[in-house]
């Protein structure tokens, strides 16, 4: 099946065609930490704040460059050199050491300058937070506002986590030759984690879970994570809870979409048109949702500035279902019209209002049991395949690891034709509100809001009672086997 094009194996995202590079992530993490500076610090401008991490490579190499649209200083360990000087090359990493006590007092030169900058330390990220420690109780000062951690902890012992005993070589050829041991370090090195980051959440850092399983590895090594007896809460939230649930409860998410032509020049087409729909629909959204549309404009203005395609000419926008809707007809118009010179691919990423089961990530903050259950993934490919679908995707895995999630994805062509139109309408307000639904059945007063004025919007279905009404019994039977 692999062969022939049908299957493919690895941690995929939403649809295989639409897999677009690491801009998806950089997108993501630019507005996780500009909602971040508006939840924990309640501030819309980043200006000299600090934002500590870690991980340089293929997903987590983006927090680099989201730091700098974002315009936060960002500070981001790596214990790969080839990780760390890929990124410092590509340019997505504006600065580098290797040296503890030079980093520290570049993060206080950065934080007094108020200048965007990402700062890189060739090292192990436990060594910098016990570092940070060490600081704040000399001086009193706490050099960190935001934490978090994108080290590939849904592989915890096979190379995702490099434990702080050992030198990254060193741990290269434990994690070979001696597996026991090397999970016992990096378990041992979780806990030390954890230490760290515990006593400058105390002093007033906040931190978060990235979704990459470090509070759920970090629970099982028997670090002090959890709040309560209960397996599954812990003290620090997911960022899907704290940070980015209100855009999924308010249908905003990873809208895509690649330039089927290949040209740079339809890309370019294609953005301005996003950019004045966007602005359009910001004129009369509620409040709740015009800040996401600002946010959304500013990350278009900024997208084509920063060199962000990597092969398909492709692009991606947090939208919400009528913004997709909108973007999605003006694209099939200017098709049509023959200003973009070729077709172009709707999709999204799996990370998104629905499609996606994902208890630890996406569905976190969906707290009535449900988020165990893995029925809204598949409910969106049957929806989608019928609605228009050009085609549709099951998966497993999506950054979490396998067995922690199951996805649902599709792709849709648009070629400028009345069909596509139609197809589009139908497909992508499924594809979003089942989701919306599902929010609002938990509870979400966004998700409730959101999904009453959808309602209000929709075609109304009109029931048509026969002139001799069905019997009592037949009216209860019916009702019962509903």
């Amino acid at each position: 099946m692999f062969a022939k094009g049908v299957s493919m194996y690895g941690q995929m995202t939403a649809g295989s065609y639409c897999y677009i590079g690491p801009q998806g992530i950089v997108h993501g993490t630019t507005l996780t930490l500009m909602n971040a500076g508006r939840e924990y610090l309640k501030l819309g401008d980043l200006s000299g704040k600090v934002f500590l991490t870690s991980g340089l490579g293929g997903m987590s190499g983006a927090q680099a460059k989201a730091s700098a649209v974002a315009g936060c200083v960002g500070v981001i360990a790596e214990v790969s050199k080839e990780a760390l000087l890929k990124r410092h090359k590509q340019g997505w990493l504006m600065e580098w050491t290797d040296n503890l006590d030079d980093c520290i007092a570049r993060i206080k030169r950065a934080k007094q300058e108020k200048k965007a900058v990402s700062l890189g330390y060739l090292g192990n990220v436990v060594d910098l937070w016990e570092r940070v420690v060490v600081d704040y109780e000399a001086t009193g000062e706490l050099l960190v506002e935001l934490g978090s951690d994108q080290t590939s902890l849904h592989n915890p012992f096979g190379g995702g986590y490099y434990p702080v005993q050992l030198g990254f070589d060193e741990a290269l050829q434990v994690m070979k030759d001696e597996p026991p041991r090397f999970k016992h370090l990096v378990q041992e090195s979780l806990k030390r984690h954890v230490d760290a980051i515990n006593k400058l959440a105390e002093a007033g850092m906040h931190f978060w879970d990235y979704g990459n399983a470090f509070l759920l590895e970090a629970s099982r090594a028997g670090a002090d994570v959890r709040a309560g007896a209960s397996a599954t809460v812990f003290r620090y939230p997911s960022y899907v809870q704290d940070i980015m649930g209100d855009l999924f409860s308010l249908g905003f998410g990873p809208f895509r979409w690649v330039c089927a032509s290949g040209l740079p020049e339809d890309l370019s087409t294609t953005d301005n048109i996003a950019l004045e729909t966007m602005e359009e629909l910001s004129k009369n959204a509620s409040e709740s949702s015009k800040r996401h549309y600002v946010d959304n404009c500013r990350w278009i203005r900024e997208a084509g500035k920063h060199q962000l395609v990597v092969g398909s000419q492709a692009r991606i926008l947090y939208a919400n279902e009528q913004g997709r809707k909108a973007i999605a007809l003006a694209f099939n118009k200017a098709i049509a019209e023959g200003r973009l010179k070729g077709p172009v691919v709707l999709s999204r990423d799996h990370h998104d209002v629905s499609g996606t089961d994902s208890p630890f990530r996406e569905t976190s903050n969906i707290e009535d049991g449900s988020q165990f259950c893995a029925d809204m993934a598949i409910q969106n490919v049957i929806g989608d395949s019928f609605r228009g679908a050009t085609w549709v995707a099951i998966h497993n895995g999506g950054g979490v690891g396998w067995g922690e999630v199951i996805n649902g994805g599709f792709g849709l062509l648009l070629d400028g034709s009345e069909d596509a139109a139609e197809r589009a309408k139908m497909m992508l307000s499924w594809d979003v509100l089942n989701g919306i639904a599902r929010r609002s059945w938990s509870g979400h007063p966004l998700a409730q809001e959101t999904a009453s004025a959808a309602m209000a919007a929709q075609p109304k279905l009109i029931i048509t009672v026969p002139h001799q009404p069905p019997s009592d019994q037949l009216l209860d039977s019916c009702f019962r086997d509903s």
